[in-house]
């Protein structure tokens, strides 16, 4: 009897750990961390770990539950095929149970500790990221991932919400900047990845249009989201090192846009490869600038509008 059948691997903390998509939820924090800065106002700081650690958990609740409806297919794709339901450490009923029951702590927390619209927003990115777009949308239309797009885009508001009690234009710019950045991000993946997507019967833009139409949406949702990633300094809310770093690499980002749109080798897609990165970089940047400049106490540009 071999070792691995004699001593049967045993669920770990890891692994319940892996279900939370931890690098998901690391940038769903960040940009709800941006939006709560650049909020105008103060909040108490028990109040904002407390607002930070219900986006946090909500996200990883909603990747778990996203793993767990999603494990059929996963077994299929050799990006997914290693998470902890399709290689057996963990069973789809615990990961369900593990998720829900996370997701309802967390906004429940959210709404007693922090106020009621931050914790209904919370409660909508949830059930849209589970059931609107996991459930719903994702096995049936090539426009998943657009529409899909809003569940990740919302952390900025929530955050904003977290400290102000309301919504107001500039949030709702940060939540477009996101919404619009997730299709040339995740088109970029999928163009490499559209055998993965075709074997589990996924409908993703490259699979159903073919990659040449995929690399010119690509390009399209880029012109709309370079010019919108600098509005926030219209608006007050950026600053002047927000402005040079949203223009820079932005007009990268659009470089590399129009380089995937061009690209000849779909074997290899290494422009897409490229602008994948580039995409992760220009959130990083957006977010990190707003956070800094409020940090170092850097003045709003006098072009803002109010």
């Amino acid at each position: 009897m071999s070792l691995s059948l004699a001593y049967p691997r045993v669920t770990t903390v890891g692994d319940f750990f892996a279900l939370l998509k931890p690098r998901v939820m690391s940038l769903v924090v960040f940009t709800g961390l941006a939006g709560m800065v650049a909020a105008p106002g103060h909040v108490h700081l028990l109040t904002a770990f407390t607002a930070l650690l219900c986006i946090a958990v909500a996200a990883g609740a909603s990747g778990c539950l996203n793993m767990a409806y999603d494990h059929d297919i996963d077994r299929l794709m050799s990006r997914t095929a290693t998470r902890p339901i399709p290689m057996g450490y963990v069973a789809r009923e615990d990961a369900l149970a593990f998720g829900w029951t996370l997701s309802v702590a967390s906004v429940a927390i959210m709404w007693l500790f922090v106020n009621e619209l931050a914790a209904a927003l919370l409660a909508f990115t949830v059930f849209f990221y589970v059931v609107v777009y996991t459930l719903w949308l994702k096995r049936r239309t090539p426009q998943n991932i657009v529409i899909g797009g809003l569940s990740g885009a919302l952390p900025p508001a929530i955050g904003w919400a977290a400290v102000t009690g309301s919504l107001s234009l500039a949030p709702l710019l940060l939540v477009a900047i996101i919404f619009m950045w997730t299709p040339p991000h995740f088109w970029a993946l999928s163009l490499w990845r559209s055998e993965d997507y075709a074997r589990a019967g996924v409908p993703m833009l490259p699979v159903v249009k073919g990659k040449p139409h995929t690399r010119f949406q690509i390009l399209l949702y880029t012109l709309v989201l370079v010019p919108l990633g600098v509005a926030p300094a219209a608006l007050g809310i950026g600053g002047p090192l927000y402005l040079a770093a949203s223009g820079g690499i932005g007009l990268w980002f659009l470089w590399e846009a129009v380089a995937t749109y061009r690209e000849k080798d779909e074997a290899r897609e290494p422009a897409a490869h490229r602008l994948f990165g580039v995409s992760l970089l220009y959130m990083t940047a957006l977010f990190a600038t707003l956070i800094l400049e409020k940090l170092i106490g850097l003045p709003a540009l006098s072009l803002a509008l109010g």
